[in-house]
């Protein structure tokens, strides 16, 4: 099914109407759920709670500036030309909590997002995408001259 974005925003609406009315929680709208990593304080740690080791592809396209004028705030993205790319996770290698960023990925939706980031100094971003199950990774180094996590 191909959502449009017609139908995105009458969802949004909808959840935010029964939110403001007290009918369900903010956590119930936006199904919250504590995913793996993102409490870990070290990149071995973040990978760790993937599951398993991802494995090197040139599948995945990371897109990020060579260099980075303001850490506080980087624009990264990545393509996944895997087939059944159902999620998508960028770590940054130095920062204080590697995990920065968790997609997941609709079926029949092609694999392809873009964000922000905190990074606070030069670092390699790290795109791990699941796919069939199984892991895969490809990463490339940011250079920030500007700490953004309490530099």
């Amino acid at each position: 099914m191909n959502t449009t974005r017609r139908q995105v925003i009458k969802t949004a609406g909808a959840l935010s109407t029964l939110v403001s009315l007290g009918i369900i929680t903010q956590a119930q709208a936006l199904a919250a759920e504590t995913r793996p990593g993102f409490e870990a304080k070290s990149y071995a740690d973040a990978i760790g709670a993937l599951g398993a080791k991802p494995a090197d592809s040139g599948d995945i396209q990371v897109v990020t500036p060579d260099i980075a004028e303001n850490g506080a705030v980087v624009p990264v993205g990545a393509v996944s030309n895997i087939p059944n790319t159902t999620d998508i996770w960028f770590l940054v290698e130095k920062n204080p909590f590697p995990m920065a960023a968790g997609f997941s990925i609709p079926a029949g939706t092609k694999a392809d997002v873009q964000t922000r980031l905190k990074m606070g100094q030069t670092s390699n971003v790290t795109v791990v995408v699941k796919a069939d199950g199984k892991l895969y990774a490809a990463s490339k180094e940011t250079k920030v001259t500007l700490g953004g996590c309490g530099g």
